[in-house]
């Protein structure tokens, strides 16, 4: 703990971190850019000097230029930065996060990946290949850093001033609260990938399924069509007798038309009968 000394207002030293961890952290994302801007806050907690905003300014310039410098990289050697910065499987999946990410949030998960150590390299390399305007990506990363280096500082000030006598106490209680935010994020980015994976792993399997409210009707359908085919079936017994009965009505009245012809030849058959009697006379 010897070395926060050397880390004070009044030293060059920390100028120069505040601004070369940053804005190097954006392309090599495993130096700790967090980590030493928490320190410098450690560092400084004891002390009211004014160029204590000269240092938190000079940490989100630093991470201003990271960010911008990765955007750069991205739109001019697009697709060789492409397969450094992604490659493999998981690299894969992170350009695909971040480009649905872009284009579903845009500005603010700029924003929010600032806070993630490996997310911000992915979003601002792809912010440059697929050419995200660049007033926008200058804007959302001059926000980005002022609200990150004052977070990192200030958490690192209220870790010292709570541990004045023992200053890696107050840094160690900085660093938890850092990773618990950072983790934070990370797990619902995590989460939210999944959801999405999963889902779309389930839209072939629901599509090839037959619909389950087109199946209901039809099977409500097959009473009524059943009760249908037995009413056409009674009428057409009902319809039967009729049928049959129709020949015998008709049959009925040229029998009975028959009987008065007969009756009025009858006369005619013994000769004189059919005749008038002016003749007979």
């Amino acid at each position: 703990m010897n070395s926060l000394v050397h880390l004070n207002v009044a030293a060059a030293l920390s100028y120069v971190i505040a601004v070369l961890v940053p804005a190097f952290d954006a392309l090599i994302p495993v130096l700790p850019s967090e980590a030493a801007v928490i320190t410098l806050g450690v560092a400084t907690a004891g002390s009211t000097d004014p160029r204590i905003a000269v240092l938190v300014a000079l940490a989100a310039f630093g991470a201003f230029a990271g960010d911008n410098a990765a955007y750069w990289l991205g739109r001019r050697f697009g697709p060789a930065i492409g397969r450094k910065v992604f490659a493999g499987d998981s690299g894969a999946r992170r350009r695909s996060w971040a480009e649905h990410s872009l284009g579903r949030f845009g500005a603010r998960i700029i924003i929010v990946c600032r806070f993630i150590p490996g997310g911000r390299t992915a979003v601002t390399v792809t912010c440059g290949i697929v050419g995200y305007p660049v007033r926008k990506f200058v804007g959302a990363t001059a926000c980005a850093g002022v609200i990150w280096a004052s977070y990192a500082f200030f958490l690192g000030r209220l870790g010292g001033k709570a541990f004045e006598d023992r200053p890696w106490l107050g840094l160690v209680l900085a660093f938890g609260v850092a990773l618990v935010v950072s983790g934070g994020i990370e797990a619902g980015r995590r989460l939210w990938e999944w959801r999405k994976r999963a889902k779309k792993e389930r839209s072939p399997v629901e599509q090839m399924a037959p619909p389950q409210e087109s199946a209901e009707p039809q099977q409500s359908a097959e009473p009524q069509q059943e009760a249908q085919s037995q009413q056409a079936a009674q009428s057409q017994q009902a319809a039967q007798p009729q049928q049959a009965a129709q020949p015998q009505q008709a049959a009925q009245p040229s029998a009975c038309g028959a009987g008065p012809a007969a009756t009025s030849a009858q006369p005619g058959r013994g000769g004189q009968g059919g005749l008038p009697r002016s003749l007979l006379g």
